[in-house]
């Protein structure tokens, strides 16, 4: 008996020893080329990446994988319990895999003869995420349990709960439980209740089977069945299971505002970002982006550049119809176009047909919907002809010559009518008036900068970014024609002039017998002035004057100031440099500007403030980059004669809107092709461009007071209220000085018009005017007519 016991003994020992070691085979043959933690343990998955705006609202958001972090104790309590409840519930007692889970569960789909119930933990589902490769086999599944185990002694349980909450998606283009919360509910985490959490934790089961859009009665049901298993574990009280199964579920998606608003904007900033991070980074690592834009700023700035181009391209007529559309293809256009009452308010565009036409009105449908446009409202559609300024043409008095039966055109909604404002009759049975649109060719842009910090508020760099991306504000060089000019006077003021100096307006011809050309540079008028005060060459922007300047000092002072200022341009040795003949990009040119709303230095526009990590740890700060450029004297005398441009020069249109002291100029490049306006006052400093993306004129009388000015004005008028009245402050070596205006010296008893002039200390004229002392025409006498005659001979 006892040698049979020792042999049992000796065969179990051996069994044991051959089950143990078939055990270590095992292990090892599913433990070999097992993935490193590193993944896990530095978790960093795809996540969006948000740029929020000055006040911190989102402006937008970059992302290959909708997944955005959030921290365990940044969730309600009952939010990781409804995951734990459905997944994992004995979660915080297992080492990473469950015996009695596995083992469950394999009874289970014995005896329903199909898989029913998994038996895999969430660290194992973290690990299946996030390790391995999706393919169903025994050695991924020890390789699952495996890895999951020793990731237990790697991770506390709260790290691997939050990884897993973070990584699983959710079906609706969502990954992780906040991206989840914005797909399903338009919230954030924080704000889900019961009900909410526990139908988003009954979706990882099955993302696309299981989703409430799509069947919510399907999703109802693993809701019941994760509150069930939360009250079994008393996680909840039967009053709060009941509570949570009553609630109404609303489904609603959170707005992405993506491209929407500031579209231009975000461009620029994503661009920045690119070239700073690269592009894998910007898409993926959740980066919080904190940029200067102000959204009040920036809907004030698009709107206003929309109606800017709108306008222009209304002033150079009508381009015809969007298209024409044979009587039988009426009803099916208005079947694929139909329109909701709700959406028709006051500005809005709308696509109409048209269906009858008079000489005074043009019948029109749209949707179920009927519309006039009247005489009245086609006044505009002239023939293009852009030798002819629309003040030059008669208005259009006959809708037949514009608008014919089967036409597509534009519209957009003058009234709402008052069947309809007070609900009284029906929308589709009333008239409702409309005018006349065309979409605009022509292109603009507008950058806003606080010049003490260099923040840009507001940048449009275009019409619309959904049919153009190119940024003209940041991207297109255009001539700057006058606008250019304060650069020059700046130069002239550091070279020993005065306000009140006087230069010829003159004829000016230089040839190039190289190249067989001759240069003859008119005024814009066509007009010679003769004696002109340095001032008033500049606030009436007179060309021949401005050209005598650089032709005196030398185009290559002209150029070192254009570059001291910050402007980036080829500048060639050229005279025509000194009439903005150079291109020079929108921000750019905003750029060089801050140094007269600065007192002398320019500041470098800042879009991107600063970055942080998807964890709250600073990357980058951009920290104000300031430049010092001219002396506070000369920057206060050119700003003083810009506030002249503006109360009586070519920016007259801003004078009429604004009774503040403002500073502004304006520029034209030669046939009306580009337009500028650069104004600011010491709070916010502005530029406007319009122009076509092609070299193409714009049409008579298309300048930087018509075209530009009137967005400058629109976009300001609806951000005035922010800034208080507030004027330049003058510098300590300025003296004011008032002068006679014809000849530049002290205003005498005889003085007809005077001018009150700025001064560096010292350089202020010391003789008094006398009647005498101005020629009949304007010109001078005395030793300024014998420097008038330098500057001819």
């Amino acid at each position: 008996m006892k040698k049979v016991l020792i042999a049992i003994a000796i065969i179990c020992g051996i069994g044991a020893v051959c089950g143990l070691g078939a055990l270590g085979g095992l292990y090892y043959w599913a433990s070999k080329d097992l993935p490193s933690f590193k993944n896990i343990t530095d978790y960093t998955p795809p996540l969006v990446t948000t740029v929020y705006s000055e006040d911190e609202q989102v402006l937008g958001y970059f992302y290959k994988e909708k997944r955005f972090l959030v921290k365990l104790n940044d969730m309600p309590h009952y939010v990781p319990q409804c995951f734990l409840a459905a997944e994992d519930s004995s979660f915080y007692e297992h080492d990473g895999v469950d015996l009695v889970a596995i083992f469950r569960a394999f009874v289970k789909n014995l005896q329903a003869g199909h898989v029913v119930q998994g038996g895999s933990t969430i660290t194992q589902q973290v690990i299946k995420s996030l390790l391995l490769t999706p393919e169903r086999s025994y050695q991924r599944k020890l390789k699952e349990a495996i890895l999951a185990y020793r990731l237990e002694r790697h991770l506390s349980k709260d790290d691997i709960l939050t990884i897993y909450l973070n990584q699983i998606f959710f079906g609706a283009r969502a990954y992780g439980i906040e991206a989840a919360a914005r797909a399903y509910f338009g919230c954030h985490v924080q704000e889900l209740s019961l009900a909410q959490s526990a139908m988003l934790a009954g979706l990882p089961k099955g993302p696309s089977a299981y989703n409430p859009y799509h069947n919510m009665a399907g999703a109802k049901k693993r809701q019941r069945y994760v509150l069930g298993r939360m009250l079994e574990l008393k996680w909840i009280t039967h009053e709060q299971y009941e509570q949570a199964l009553s609630e109404e579920i609303v489904l609603r998606r959170m707005e992405d505002p993506s491209w929407r608003q500031g579209a231009y904007y975000l461009e620029e900033v994503r661009r920045r970002l690119i070239d700073r991070y690269g592009e894998d980074f910007v898409y993926n690592s959740g980066m919080h982006v904190y940029t200067a834009v102000n959204l009040t700023h920036q809907l004030a700035a698009e709107k206003a550049v929309r109606d800017g181009l709108i306008a222009s391209a209304k002033r150079r007529g009508w381009t015809g119809p969007n298209q024409h559309l044979d009587k039988a293809q009426w009803e099916d256009f208005l079947k694929q176009n139909p329109y909701v009452v709700d959406a028709l308010d006051v500005g809005e565009w709308v696509e109409v047909l048209v269906t009858d036409v008079t000489k005074q009105r043009a019948k029109v449908r749209f949707g179920d919907f009927h519309g006039v446009v009247t005489v009245e409202d086609v006044h505009w559609a002239r023939q293009l002809d852009p030798s002819k300024a629309t003040d030059e043409v008669p208005s259009v008095k006959d809708c037949r010559l514009v608008l014919h039966e089967g036409d597509i055109i534009w519209t957009s909604v003058k009234a709402i009518p008052d069947g309809v404002a007070d609900g009284s009759a029906p929308a589709e049975e009333v008239i409702w008036p409309l005018d006349l649109e065309r979409m605009p060719d022509v292109q603009g842009a507008l950058v806003s900068m606080v010049p003490e910090t260099g923040e840009v508020r507001a940048l449009v760099g275009g019409y619309s970014f959904e049919t153009s991306q190119f940024n003209r504000a940041t991207q297109a060089s255009r001539q700057p024609g006058s606008a250019f000019k304060p650069i020059v006077y700046s130069a002239a003021i550091d070279s020993g002039m005065t306000p009140s100096t006087v230069l010829l307006d003159a004829p000016i011809v230089y040839t190039d017998y190289e190249n067989d050309r001759t240069w003859k540079p008119e005024n814009f008028e066509g007009v010679f002035y003769g004696p002109t005060l340095l001032r008033t060459a500049l606030v009436k922007s007179r060309n021949l004057v401005t050209i005598r300047i650089a032709q005196q000092l030398g185009i290559s002072t002209i150029i070192d100031r254009a570059r001291a200022l910050g402007l980036e341009s080829e500048f060639p040795e050229d005279l025509s440099v000194s009439l903005g003949s150079s291109p020079v990009t929108p921000i750019n040119l905003t750029q060089a500007y801050s140094a007269f709303a600065r007192g002398g230095s320019w500041i470098k526009p800042r879009l991107i403030l600063r970055v942080e990590s998807a964890w709250g740890e600073e990357l980058y700060v951009n920290k104000p980059e300031v430049h010092e450029a001219i002396s506070p004297e000369t920057a206060y005398i050119i700003t003083s004669l810009l506030k002249q441009v503006v109360s009586d020069g070519t920016a007259w249109r801003v004078r009429r809107a604004f009774s503040r002291p403002m500073a502004g100029k304006t520029g034209t490049s030669n046939e009306e092709q580009d337009a500028w306006y650069v104004g600011f006052t010491p709070d916010l400093l502005t530029t406007v461009y319009v122009g076509f993306d092609k070299m193409t004129p714009m049409g008579k009388w298309e300048t930087g007071s018509r075209a530009a000015s009137p967005i400058w004005i629109g976009y300001r008028q609806a951000v005035e209220a922010e800034y208080p009245v507030r004027d330049f402050q003058q510098p300590a070596g300025i003296v004011m000085a008032r002068v006679d205006a014809a000849s530049g010296l002290l205003a005498g008893p005889g003085t007809e018009k005077t001018f009150t002039l700025p001064y560096k200390a010292g350089t202020q004229p010391t003789e008094t005017a006398e009647p005498s002392t101005a020629s009949p025409s304007g010109g001078a006498k005395g030793a300024a007519g014998e420097d008038l005659l330098k500057q001819i001979f």
